[in-house]
């Protein structure tokens, strides 16, 4: 090693011990001094939580995850200019198999002292084997017992030959921005690892499903940690470690975690039925803005708008109808869409519940006893041809194959309906308060709200099979 290459390392060794153990200076010792004893010097330990028994406590209930499994080969594609070449058939030839083997690894924590282990649905759901290996170093066969891909949750099994060291759901419920939790998991195939950060947010809501209701923490949450527990200083698990955001793919502060509330009853369906059973409604909802409230007469833009009613659907049977506002279930305040799907998700198939409505501004309740959700829906498309035009920027046509509604057949660029989305082919089925059976009835209902001085109307749209409400602003004239 050059001379200066020793310095160099020589220096940041000295470096690294100096800033991890400071030792007082003493002056050198005197005549007056030598006969007195040394006095050791002890330092304070550093202000903040000590997490070191929590982690010894609840580690032994955490594992390790390591799957097998395969997944189909990309097939290569050829050049367009060799396509119709003999080279083409050199391509092929040099194709992989169908098929190529893959292998994974996670988190997850056993629940139950008979071997009963929690972890995530992308981490198991499409495995041919699974491993787990315990803190104690024992590696056993697990099976997996369900899996939730709505919620991202799996419930696997191992045979331990005897009771397991276990931890236990928490209320996430009651957790509070700020609050100190501890990671624990996998990292990168690391080991057994600890991290502690707190609860940056709750609520937070990252497009990973219908169920989306993360707990977001600065806690080192890695791959490899996907499935791990998220304990508060209690030692209770109040998440289950689901997934980061962070453009290099490791550790910038943002996790994520499924929150115990959500988690909790989850597992106790996998482990009782192997699957999740939920009650269906059959509606599709949408979020209220401040002008779709103004447009509907709303008091504020609480709640969850009723774009579509599913035909002889439990909604439907129970007396719902588009356009309402459900603005609670079972007592519970619903402010969001989401907060419509999670008390629904919650209940069991034949279970009723009480709904909350705003129907034209008043309150109204209806019971709906739910059922199983349907394995396939039927979608509708409509289209038709222009006959008539208005004044915000839409020609309309009557709907020539459903019957009811007016077509958008053409939409002006820069106009009003544009600004909106509306799109040619979509159907408007409802303008304000009344049905829409052909462009008439949109042109009426335009210039109703108008003569009332509404800054603006709701529209109902059928696009692709699917509903929903628009606001379109009304331009003087």
């Amino acid at each position: 090693m050059p001379r200066i290459t020793k310095i160099l390392a020589g220096g940041a060794l000295a470096l690294a011990l100096g800033t991890t153990a400071l030792t007082p200076f003493t002056p050198p010792a005197t005549a007056q001094s030598a006969s007195q004893p040394a006095t050791a010097v002890a330092l304070p330990r550093p202000v903040g939580p000590d997490f070191a028994d929590l982690a010894a406590r609840v580690a032994p209930a955490v594992v390790r995850i390591s799957i097998t499994g395969h997944t189909e080969a990309t097939p290569a594609q050829v050049p367009p200019e060799l396509r119709g070449t003999p080279f083409e058939r050199f391509f092929q030839q040099r194709q992989g198999p169908a098929e190529r083997r893959v292998m994974g690894q996670g988190s997850g924590f056993i629940i139950d002292p008979a071997g009963y282990v929690v972890t995530n649905n992308h981490v198991v759901g499409q495995a041919d084997s699974v491993k787990v290996e315990l803190a104690d170093g024992r590696q056993l066969p697990a099976r997996v017992v369900g899996t939730d891909p709505k919620t991202d949750l799996a419930l696997i099994k191992i045979e331990a030959g005897g009771n397991l060291p276990t931890v236990a759901f928490g209320d996430s419920d009651k957790l509070r921005v700020g609050e100190w939790v501890l990671a624990m998991g996998n990292p990168f195939g690391l080991g057994g690892t600890a991290t502690a950060g707190i609860v940056s947010a709750r609520g937070r809501q990252i497009g990973a499903g219908p169920y989306d209701d993360f707990i977001q923490t600065d806690a080192s949450i890695n791959p490899g940690n996907s499935g791990g527990p998220l304990f508060d200083a209690q030692g209770q698990v109040v998440g289950v470690n689901a997934a980061i955001f962070s453009p290099s793919g490791g550790n910038i502060g943002i996790g994520f975690a499924i929150p115990a509330s959500l988690a909790q009853s989850v597992v106790a369906q996998l482990k009782e039925h192997g699957r999740v059973e939920r009650g269906w409604l059959g509606v599709s909802t949408q979020r209220i803005d401040p002008t779709l409230a103004s447009a509907l007469g709303l008091p504020d833009s609480r709640g969850a708008l009723i774009g579509a009613v599913e035909p002889d659907g439990p909604a439907a049977r129970a007396g719902v109808q588009s356009g309402d506002v459900v603005t609670g279930v079972n007592g519970h305040a619903v402010v969001v869409p989401r907060d419509l799907a999670e008390a629904v998700g919650e209940q069991r198939p034949g279970a009723t519940v009480t709904l909350a409505l705003l129907r034209d501004g008043k309150p109204v309740e209806r019971r709906v006893t739910l059922i199983a959700i349907p394995g396939q829906q039927e979608a509708k498309g409509a289209a038709g041809e222009a006959r008539s035009s208005g004044n915000l920027g839409l020609a309309l046509a009557p709907n020539e194959r459903g019957g009811h509604g007016a077509v958008v057949a053409g939409v002006q660029p820069d106009s009003v309906a544009a600004s909106q989305g509306l799109q040619p082919g979509d159907v408007i089925l409802r303008a304000g308060d009344r049905a829409v059976n052909g462009p008439r009835d949109v042109a009426e209902a335009v210039g109703a709200a108008r003569q009332a001085n509404k800054p603006a109307i709701a529209l109902q749209i059928e696009r692709e099979g699917g509903r929903a409400f628009i606001a379109l602003p009304l331009k003087a004239g």
